[in-house]
């Protein structure tokens, strides 16, 4: 049996201390985005309860705006705790960040709704979110430099894996979580309190997880930079004291963070709202659709860890980046041919066109569309259908096509009508299991192209910058990037949609943010593979 010498001096089991380690730093993450990620899980109920508003469009972008909010602060926990780690130590700096976010969490389970408080409510909801992504700013950092800085050199992306596993680990353990609580509660029950059950389990997984992180001890690599007198004065000064770390920083943000992260989020939640949303998928099903998908992505992670430390980081970033802007727009086309081939085949047989001189269309307009048209394209974005506006002649009345045939764009029933004998389902369905297997699927390979960019990057991040400004160096740009290009991307997509009226042209952001980081990957990232932590 291998033996080797323990943090604290005795002798200790080495592949024993290894896989505590992981497993202690892998479960911490899961439970930790477990919390994050059931607000997201939720977003259509939250949406009713704390953002009340003229259009279901504006409550609902609301919600995704307030998701984001809680990744907008993430580079502030990422100063705040990565000096802490570099100063203090990896292990008690993702203590106190585990615990911020399951305290944040299990508040959102205890606070009113608009109806009880006004707008209180949504005030209290958006501080919780941002408690959330300050904590979070910390966790991620401080679990993948503690498992790096155990790992053997040649298993260093194998070991990470498991954290970039846990990531997705969270967002299948949210969705889990919400279908075992609507399994038990009924939809009346749901919609007054049981909505609060998801948020209130985290103060369990925050009892397991401070439970086994207390077991581990401290970081070799800090212990002996602590023991050198080798620990930086202030981190996130000597992180940015000259060119190099700064381009360091930089392409860290823009060629990783960044386009890792929107195909990451387009993976799960862009997948999960465009089949409840777009694809008229019931909830339910929807869940359990992205829910198994995820289920058969997590081996990818793991994989491509392995893989990176046998052909380097760099080749399968490179290539996911490549893949996903060449099938992205083929696998959710077919996704949408699968899921609900009736709407699909009267989109293409019947489009809608919205012919008018005004058709401005503001989602969040809370006194409704300002304009005759503008009010014509909320209607058809409440219904969830696709259209293509073209302009008309100035002060003429908003004119409605359906395949060509004129439909009276003033009266309601005669649009419902128009589109029902067009063949447009837009009732609520759920697909046969051979459809759902075949969604499952396509979530699966968007998952393969995730594991591949994000699957080796917990290690390479760690190579790339020194021990002494590792947890500063490393977190803030990996928190910008997926804060600010992926933490608001449901909501920038879900925008896009609702003012184009196409349910395809939310990807355009993911695209042109992977197109960017391609490049910056491509020119400027170094191979770090096999590379000695210093």
């Amino acid at each position: 049996m291998a033996q080797a010498q323990g943090i604290g001096g005795g002798s200790v089991d080495t592949g024993r201390r290894d896989r505590l380690v992981i497993l202690a730093s892998s479960l911490g993450t899961v439970f930790e985005w477990y919390d994050f990620f059931v607000y997201g899980t939720l977003a259509t109920i939250i949406a009713k309860l704390f953002f009340p508003a003229a259009s279901e469009t504006a409550g609902f972008l609301l919600v995704l705006a307030t998701f984001g909010a809680g990744f907008g602060v993430r580079p502030l926990g990422a100063i705040l705790f990565g000096y802490l780690g570099d100063r203090l130590g990896r292990k008690y700096t993702f203590l106190v960040t585990v615990t911020l976010m399951g305290l944040a969490t299990a508040a959102v389970g205890l606070l009113p709704t608009f109806a009880q408080a006004g707008i209180a409510a949504p005030i209290l909801l958006v501080v919780c979110r941002l408690l959330q992504g300050l904590a979070l700013g910390g966790e991620y950092g401080g679990a993948a430099i503690y498992v790096a800085e155990h790992a053997p050199r040649n298993r260093r992306g194998f070991y990470t894996s498991f954290i970039q596993a846990s990531v997705i680990g969270g967002f299948l353990l949210s969705i889990i979580v919400v279908l075992t609580s609507t399994s038990f509660v009924d939809p009346v029950a749901w919609e007054a309190w049981g909505w609060r059950i998801p948020f209130l389990f985290s103060i369990l997984l925050l009892a397991v997880s401070l439970w086994i992180r207390l077991k581990l001890k401290e970081s070799p690599v800090f212990q002996a930079m602590k023991a050198g007198g080798e620990i930086a004065a202030n981190p996130v000064r000597e992180s940015f004291d000259s060119w190099p770390k700064i381009r360091l920083v930089l392409v860290a943000l823009f060629g990783i963070a960044a386009g890792l992260t929107v195909i990451w989020y387009t993976a799960q939640f862009q997948a999960l709202y465009f089949l409840q949303n777009s694809l008229r998928i019931e909830d339910t099903a929807a869940r359990l659709i992205v829910g198994i998908g995820a289920v058969f992505s997590l081996g990818w992670f793991i994989l491509f860890g392995w893989l990176s430390d046998r052909i380097g980081r760099k080749k399968p970033i490179v290539a996911g980046y490549a893949l996903t802007l060449l099938l992205i727009f083929p696998l959710f086309h077919w996704m949408a041919d699968t899921a609900n081939p009736d709407l699909a085949a009267a989109m293409a047989r019947a489009p809608v066109v919205v012919t008018g001189s005004d058709c401005t269309y503001d989602p969040f307009a809370t006194r409704g569309q300002e304009t005759a048209c503008g009010r014509l394209l909320d209607a058809l974005s409440k219904k969830g259908v696709a259209y293509t506006k073209v302009a008309g002649v100035a002060g003429a009345a908003p004119v409605v096509t359906i395949g060509g045939a004129a439909v009276d764009a003033g009266s309601p029933a005669a649009l419902n009508k128009a589109l029902a004998d067009a063949g447009y389902r837009l009732e609520k369905i759920r697909p046969s299991l051979p459809r759902g297997l075949a969604l499952v699927l396509g979530i699966v390979v968007i998952g393969f192209l995730s594991g591949m960019t994000y699957g080796p990057v917990a290690a390479l991040l760690v190579e790339l910058f020194p021990a002494r400004v590792r947890y500063t160096s490393m977190s803030v740009p990996y928190h910008i990037g997926t804060g600010y290009f992926g933490g608001f991307l449901p909501f920038i997509s879900q925008y896009i949609v609702a003012r184009t009226g196409d349910p395809f042209s939310g990807l355009w952001y993911m695209v042109g943010v992977v197109a960017m980081s391609l490049v910056v990957t491509l020119v400027w990232l170094p191979e770090t593979s096999g590379k000695v932590l210093d």
